[in-house]
């Protein structure tokens, strides 16, 4: 499997299931009567980013192993956001942008140098960057997002989380 298919069409799945998710979050605070914009505050631990936050990395992680991946430069996002319509933009706007990919876009991608701003003098390999670092900090703020929403009462399931499937008949 290449670089493309194991990362891009994923990290897309998984923002769209997060969309919808906000939408849930939308739909249960106008049937509890709240301001859905409390909930971008709501965390699990005092020490754990807020949903709106959660949902910022997540974007940030998609976009940016997208970039790196394929040496590419990302698009800036100053994390201003501060309503569930905001998130909804900032989520739709990444998946715009990884809709921009090719799978020839990856090529090369396994063993290109990635260079990470926080280890300097430090490179990590293209498959283990996807592999080691983005599928793993992409999947934990995603399932934090859910989590919290979970927390607060939004009805969400696994199937809302896993979202849709290539099925078909036998």
């Amino acid at each position: 499997m290449s670089l493309y298919e194991a990362s891009v069409p994923q990290l897309a799945k998984m923002l769209k299931n997060l969309d919808k998710w906000l939408e849930s979050g939308e739909a249960f605070a106008a049937k509890k009567s709240t301001d859905p914009n409390v909930l971008l505050t709501a965390r699990l631990a005092v020490d754990q980013y807020a949903l709106v936050r959660q949902v910022q990395a997540a974007c940030d992680a998609a976009k940016f192993a997208a970039a790196r991946l394929t040496a590419k430069e990302a698009p800036a996002h100053p994390d201003t956001e501060k309503t569930f319509e905001e998130l909804h933009q900032r989520v739709r706007s990444v998946l715009a942008y990884l809709e921009t990919f090719k799978a020839a876009d990856f090529d090369g991608a396994e063993t290109r140098a990635i260079e990470l701003s926080f280890l300097p003098g430090k490179v990590i390999s293209g498959a283990d960057y996807l592999h080691e670092m983005v599928l793993p900090n992409f999947y934990f703020h995603v399932t934090t997002a859910y989590a919290i929403l979970r927390h607060v009462g939004v009805d969400l399931g696994k199937r809302d989380f896993i979202g849709s499937m290539n099925l078909r008949d036998r």
